[in-house]
């Protein structure tokens, strides 16, 4: 899977130096903007922390990660740490295991992630918005990967 060819769609740089920064920094302090996390996962090659600022979508009371630039290097972290993250709201940490979801099961979800953030990433769904086809959703999911999370785990 390492050489196939991936869809993945780089943040500009506004977005990568001051949208996704401030974003962070405000999930660090506990504001969650919109559903925001800092998705923390260990580096498939440095096996260094990588963070990233992530959407926790929560859809008939599962919570899902959607990847809507497609296949970037939070993707490959997760799946190569066996599904193994933390997810960071100010002080709060929850470690969570991630399982991939097949594309077949994606549409709904993806209606839903884009019901709730079209404005945010409805450009990198290439004009599908929530109100389009199943049809429609379900050709643009395989360039999607979205995570299902395990239940927060209780002390």
């Amino acid at each position: 899977m390492e050489n196939a060819p991936r869809h993945y769609r780089k943040p500009g740089w506004f977005t990568k130096h001051v949208f996704n920064r401030l974003v962070a920094r405000l999930t660090r302090l506990g504001v969650s903007v919109w559903g925001s996390r800092v998705l923390e996962v260990t580096g498939r090659k440095s096996g260094l922390p990588r963070r990233t600022p992530v959407n926790l979508l929560t859809v008939d009371g599962r919570q899902y990660l959607v990847s809507p630039r497609g296949e970037g290097e939070w993707v490959r972290n997760v799946r190569a740490s066996g599904g193994r993250l933390d997810l960071l709201l100010g002080r709060r940490r929850e470690h969570r295991t991630a399982h991939e979801v097949g594309d077949g099961d994606k549409p709904e979800i993806l209606r839903a992630y884009l019901r709730r953030w079209k404005a945010e990433v409805g450009v990198f769904f290439e004009g599908v918005g929530p109100d389009s086809s199943p049809e429609e959703i379900a050709a643009i999911a395989p360039r999607h990967p979205v995570f299902e999370l395990d239940p927060p785990a209780t002390a």
